[in-house]
């Protein structure tokens, strides 16, 4: 039933001025009365990204602003899903926007987000179509382009891909030279095999798989970049050679599973190579480890006293619930003590690197405070940590840097989590 003098009210409305019991509620600033005014916007640009395969949740946002306060973005600029709606409500162009290559598919606004909005899946899917216009950031094309031509984003030669092998100190199969079935086909990943930082954890981890007698080999010349980060960067098409190239490759060889040094190919051999026929036992390097601790405790002949923090990779924890494995690790050193960051687990703050984000620091730095992964290298600090622990490859060289960006040098060390084990077993030092 209505109120009573609402009809009145309809009635006045027609004549722009309105009475309620006697009360002239008139004036621009009450639109209880009035009809919201949303056709002035255009759709137009909303509803090309919503027509994409993937970009359909942008349509759902009902502006509640959840993911703001936690996009890491949004922490060193202005930024997150809500805000893009708008923007893209008010006109904006994301096909032709910086606003389109600042996320790092964190997925940590999806964790908070009633309505499912999915920027994991509608970034990509929106920057696909702005790589097929030809509208890429320099920086970001030169990786498609190197990773096209040499199976690396940093367009060295494969040919030097296994040569950190000759420093390791220990012996290590490599299949296309010695093919014979193994238990373990150890994927090694493209920073670890060219990065000088990346070499030094992959060494470590030769030696630890070879004190613990694992059987296993790498591919030496014969890998490829996993793909996962170049398809979150838009270049689909890219992903689905290198994926079908490694599948191929894969398939050459016997082996019970894979174990993967980072994340991303965690993440892609996981869940998007399957959809390719490359379906296999994946593992990440700290959960095939996590259940060896009882023979790997026996090999510790070190102390390490150092206090150390862990920083959560975004697509090993959010994007794949592993949250544990790296912690039983560190704590099982001796001598470690582990202290959280505010921002840790299901909540950890994003180092930058993801969806692209690895290779636009220089695009990216005209639109925000500072880098991400400076913000991370800061909050380490103030928790007291002596060591930034990491096991995602892009991590050791992003933060190093930021070390040295924040004026941290000589208060904060970044280790891989492999390179704290090798340590505590006397391995020798490589660096």
């Amino acid at each position: 039933m209505p109120k009573p003098g609402l009809d009145k009210v309809d009635k006045i409305l027609e004549k722009d001025v309105a009475i309620l019991e006697g009360m002239d509620i008139s004036g621009h600033w009450n639109r209880m009365f009035e009809q919201r005014v949303v056709w002035d916007y255009s759709t137009e640009i909303l509803e090309r990204i919503t027509s994409l395969s993937g970009g359909e949740s942008l349509g759902w946002c009902y502006q509640c602003g959840k993911c703001v306060p936690v996009c890491p973005v949004d922490m060193v600029g202005d930024y997150g899903p809500r805000k893009i709606y708008r923007k893209v409500q008010l006109g904006i162009d994301l096909f032709h926007d910086p606003d389109l290559w600042l996320c790092t598919t964190c997925m940590n606004c999806l964790r908070v987000c009633p309505k499912e909005v999915n920027m994991i899946e509608i970034m990509p899917a929106a920057r696909e179509v702005a790589v097929q216009d030809g509208n890429v950031p320099p920086e970001l094309q030169k990786v498609f382009e190197n990773t096209a031509k040499y199976g690396n984003p940093m367009g060295e030669s494969p040919r030097k891909r296994a040569e950190w092998v000759k420093e390791a100190g220990v012996p290590v199969t490599i299949l296309p030279m010695t093919p014979r079935p193994v238990d373990v086909l150890w994927y090694v990943g493209s920073y670890p095999s060219y990065h000088p930082r990346g070499k030094d954890a992959a060494r470590a981890m030769a030696r630890v798989f070879y004190a613990l007698g694992v059987d296993y080999a790498i591919l030496g010349h014969e890998e490829k970049e996993d793909g996962d980060s170049i398809r979150l960067a838009g270049e689909k098409g890219l992903f689905e050679m290198l994926a079908e190239s490694n599948i191929r490759t894969f398939q050459k060889y016997s082996f019970n599973r894979i174990v993967v040094t980072g994340p991303h190919e965690y993440n892609a051999f996981k869940n998007l190579y399957p959809q390719y026929g490359g379906a296999f036992e994946i593992l990440h390097y700290t959960q095939f480890l996590a259940p060896m601790l009882p023979q790997l405790q026996k090999m510790f002949v070190k102390e390490l006293p150092y206090t150390v923090t862990f920083h959560d990779p975004c697509y090993l924890g959010r994007h794949n619930g592993e949250y544990d494995a790296p912690r039983k690790l560190l704590q099982a050193i001796p001598g470690i003590r582990l202290v959280e960051m505010p921002r840790c687990r299901e909540n950890g703050y994003c180092c930058g690197g993801g969806g692209g984000g690895m290779w636009l620091d220089g695009f990216s730095r005209d639109f925000i405070r500072e880098r991400l992964s400076d913000r991370r290298v800061k909050e380490a600090v103030e928790v007291g940590a002596e060591i930034l622990a990491v096991c995602c490859p892009y991590e050791v060289s992003r933060f190093e840097d930021s070390v040295k960006a924040t004026g941290n040098e000589g208060k904060l060390l970044v280790r891989d989590i492999i390179e704290l084990i090798d340590e505590a077993m006397g391995s020798p030092k490589t660096r």
